[in-house]
């Protein structure tokens, strides 16, 4: 099917964007991170979403955080190029951009009905598409800031798989009801099955503070999905279902993100950003291919966009957004420390959920923006525990 000149157009600027990204950040991006730094993208993603993701936002900025010292001392050498205020604007206003569009998206295509009644239910099919969208930005990327040879390839495919999964129950949790709003909040509370898991089989402990800002983000998130106006859309039971799936693979995946870890370093590789993108979403990409062709999703889900171009712009806008918004992260760590990042994509979970709202009709009762206000809460929360914790360390 033949593109629209919007859609040819949109897709010249994304990429000459991404080249230019590449190419500003390569001085140092490029920095060899150490195993540990980059292994410490898994450990972190269990605290963030997807979104994603390939890698989640808060995953992304934890590459930084184990080789902080070597990379700040070459940005500090680095003063050529853009003025740090400037490059801010470029990394947070494209993160904004891309995931703020991402989501509102992804909200469009599952809200989508054709003329007969019939909506878009293929949530594996649309995972292999977002999936290829990064394998193309990853593989890109890997080029100009060079590829890391012996990789580990087992772990990175336990992982996309794992990841994947969680991402596909997320889709389906929309395609069967459950609103935006909600299900952004409640990946939001990602963090409690990593933590049960933790009190259960590693005998961890947590402060009274955090578990006030799982709580908050739960019980919000509950109050929200009870709060609608009388006449709004209602959280369907296999909705709810799905994203409860949804946050207990995220545990999963933190589980097998950490044997790759210990893999990465006993293979003494050290993967750079591009590398964990294109590998991780290959994996993703095969996983998802083998299952939605097993659901016979392929043809049903191509059939439906090939009778509504509509939502086959908006999927492949959604596939783009997914594959930018993943290079404007890379460039934010690779130019600010990992709380600057932290700070963007928190406060954009935040927007998302807001913008949702306001723009795509959702109704709430007091009682319903009571929930917004304490599980947000709780995401500042988590925020400000971090930059706390940043201080401390300086």
């Amino acid at each position: 099917m033949p593109f629209h000149p919007r859609s040819r157009t949109l897709f010249s600027l994304i990429l000459s964007v991404f080249v230019l990204l590449s190419f500003e950040s390569t001085s140092v991006a490029a920095v060899p991170f150490t195993t540990k730094s980059a292994s410490q993208t898994f450990a972190s993603i269990k605290k963030r979403e997807p979104s994603n993701l390939s890698l989640t936002s808060s995953t992304s900025a934890s590459l930084i955080q184990r080789g902080g010292s070597t990379a700040t001392a070459t940005m500090t050498q680095e003063n050529a190029g853009l003025p740090p205020a400037v490059k801010l604007l470029v990394g947070a206003g494209g993160i904004y951009a891309a995931f703020l569009y991402y989501g509102s998206l992804q909200e469009d295509v599952f809200r989508y009905a054709a003329a007969d009644g019939t909506q878009f239910k293929q949530a594996w099919l649309l995972q292999v598409l977002e999936a290829l969208a990064n394998v193309v930005i990853g593989f890109i990327g890997m080029q100009l800031t060079g590829a890391t040879k012996n990789i580990p390839q087992q772990m990175f495919a336990i992982s996309g798989a794992a990841q994947v999964s969680a991402k596909a129950c997320t889709s389906l949790a929309l395609a069967n009801g459950l609103s935006f709003p909600v299900a952004t909040l409640a990946k939001s509370g990602k963090m409690a099955p990593v933590m049960l898991g933790s009190l259960l089989l590693g005998g961890a402990s947590y402060s009274v503070r955090e578990y006030l800002q799982v709580a908050a983000i739960i019980g919000g998130t509950a109050i929200v999905s009870m709060g609608k106006k009388k006449g709004g859309s209602t959280s369907s039971a296999i909705g709810v279902a799905y994203i409860v799936l949804s946050l207990a693979l995220d545990g999963v995946t933190a589980g097998f993100q950490k044997r790759l870890k210990a893999e990465t370093a006993k293979a003494g590789v050290k993967p750079k950003p591009y590398d964990f993108m294109f590998w991780t979403n290959l994996y993703m990409c095969l996983t998802a291919l083998v299952i939605s062709v097993g659901l016979n999703e392929i043809g049903s889900g191509l059939a439906f966009c090939s009778a509504n171009p509509e939502i086959l712009s908006k999927i492949i806008k959604f596939a783009v957004c997914s594959a930018v918004g993943q290079s404007f992260i890379f460039y934010t760590i690779a130019n600010f420390d990992p709380l600057v990042l932290s700070t963007v994509t928190t406060t954009r979970k935040i927007f998302s959920v807001l913008l949702s709202i306001f723009l795509k009709g959702h109704s709430l009762s007091m009682t319903g923006w009571s929930g917004i206000a304490l599980a947000c809460g709780g995401i500042l929360s988590e925020m400000m525990a971090k930059m706390g914790g940043k201080a401390k360390t300086h």
